[in-house]
């Protein structure tokens, strides 16, 4: 122990000196205005760690201020996505409900262009095997449909109802291997059954060969056969082709109506058109 104080005898002195200094100080500070001599050496003295110790008291409370700060700017940054994401959802859905108005607007205005008596449905469902192409609506017996009626869409013909059951029905796609339809050339008058190629194509069959048939003519329906009114459009002629044999044309029609978007239809009543 004698030791120990004997090593650190010189810095026991100065912490003492330094403690009745203090002491001294205090007890004389409240009964005097002005500072002695000794007073303003202690000052002196402990001023320079007093600034060192408020600039790292300041530096520190510097630090947790903008760290403070950090964490309410992330708050914030996270608060403002959220906000986007809500405004960007809406946004979506705002543009979702003005283009459905605007093709139930299309829809309406040839509802009520059609002298046949007709009934909305929507697309909700797909059938694209290997054998049928068909589309599923929500539609059916309840509401006065019937197989074999025909499917209209604003930019023309669809195909015909197969099956109906209470509350749905199937329509069968005039793209379709077993779809037919009596059509004719709008601009020459030519005659031919527009038969479904299975690959989102049709061709129009059993022209003859003399008849007057180019690339870009408009196919519509003939009315023949009382399947479809007469004069609704079915697509656009393709491909024309006349061989050295037969008495047929081989012509391509291109579908008036992109079935991959479809999403609302018109089903025309009545069976039988004369």
């Amino acid at each position: 122990m004698f030791d120990l104080l004997n090593k650190y005898r010189v810095y026991i002195l100065v912490a003492l000196s330094l403690l009745a200094a203090f002491i001294f100080y205090s007890l004389h500070l409240k009964n005097r205005e002005t500072a002695g001599p000794l007073e303003r050496s202690i000052l002196n003295v402990v001023t320079p760690g007093a600034k060192a110790g408020t600039g790292g008291a300041g530096f520190f409370s510097g630090l947790w201020s903008d760290y403070l700060d950090l964490v309410n700017v992330r708050k914030e940054n996270r608060e403002l996505r959220r906000i986007i994401k809500i405004y960007s959802s809406r946004e979506t859905e705002s543009s979702e409900a003005l283009m459905e108005n605007l093709r139930l607007k299309e829809l309406l205005e040839l509802k009520t262009s059609m002298p046949t008596p007709s009934i909305a449905a929507t697309v909700i469902g797909e059938d694209g095997s290997p054998w049928f192409k068909t589309l599923v609506i929500d539609r059916g017996g309840a509401d006065g449909l019937q197989e074999g009626m025909p499917v209209v869409a604003v930019n023309g013909v669809i195909g015909r109802l197969v099956k109906v059951a209470d509350k749905s029905s199937r329509l069968l796609l005039l793209t379709d291997h077993a779809s037919g339809i009596s059509a004719v050339v709008e601009r020459s008058r030519a005659r031919g059954v527009v038969k479904g190629g299975g690959n989102g194509q049709c061709s129009l069959e059993f022209t003859l060969r003399d008849e007057d048939v180019k690339v870009g003519d408009t196919v519509v329906t003939s009315g023949i056969g009382g399947a479809f009114p007469k004069g609704i459009k079915i697509g656009e002629v393709t491909m024309v082709k006349k061989g050295a044999y037969g008495i047929f044309q081989t012509i391509d029609v291109h579908p008036a109506v992109n079935i991959a978007r479809l999403e609302e239809v018109l089903v025309l009543l009545r069976q039988k058109y004369d």
